[in-house]
């Protein structure tokens, strides 16, 4: 079980704070000789395999290293560009490592303001009036739970679909938030939390729970 990552929205939808806390790895490498019998494409800055899965490879899983070094997007370490680099026969064998696309922070950020919409939706959607929004969603891999508090702000966590104890760790993050970020003179509303003890204190409460599978009651 874990909590694979916390998100921090403010009223307007915007993303003001985000922590990966664990993210799996499901990549596959393997060396390959000339001519590359997969069919790789651009897509979203990088690249993905289009056609010719094997050996743990997916189709859609992107390119992220090369010869044991990551790659930039399209481009490789030394600004080539991949799909040129690996048409050329010189460049072979070459040992290539594919794996789940990394969000990039845009990406995180677009995210972050799709669920707010998704929150308010679900709220207008309700047949009775105050309904408290999205909570959370579940798929056969993980859960995302949702905690609002009453100025707005959301608490989002990407957690194991047998995590338990979420709900209280999500008031715990509320609380860590109102001593560590709101009681600190240099933060701002709504704007980017960039406290070093929310950060330290945030970590903690992650790895207890982590480490007991629950969290247990706010103290």
């Amino acid at each position: 079980m874990a909590i694979f990552s916390v998100y921090v929205v403010n009223k307007a939808g915007g993303l003001i704070y985000q922590y990966d806390n664990y993210v799996p790895r499901a990549e596959a490498e393997k060396t390959f000789s000339y001519p590359l019998d997969l069919v790789l494409k651009i897509h979203d800055e990088k690249v993905v395999v289009s056609f010719g899965q094997r050996d743990g490879i997916r189709v859609g899983h992107a390119l992220l290293s090369i010869n044991g070094v990551d790659v930039n997007g399209k481009f490789t370490a030394d600004g080539k560009e991949i799909i040129e680099y690996l048409k050329d026969s010189t460049n072979y064998p070459v040992s290539i490592r594919f794996g789940r696309a990394r969000l990039s922070s845009n990406e995180k950020l677009m995210l972050a303001s799709m669920f707010h919409s998704l929150f308010a939706i679900g709220s207008q959607l309700s047949p009775e009036v105050g309904s408290s929004g999205i909570e959370m969603l579940e798929t056969d891999m993980f859960k995302l739970h949702c905690f609002q508090t009453l100025t707005g702000i959301k608490f989002i966590v990407l957690a194991d679909a047998r995590q338990s104890g979420i709900d209280a760790l999500l008031r715990k993050i509320y609380k860590i938030y109102s001593d560590f970020a709101l009681k600190n003179p240099f933060y701002s509303l709504e704007m980017p939390i960039r406290c070093e003890l929310f950060d330290q204190n945030l970590k903690g409460a992650l790895e207890i729970a982590d480490k007991a599978g629950n969290f247990g009651p706010v103290s």
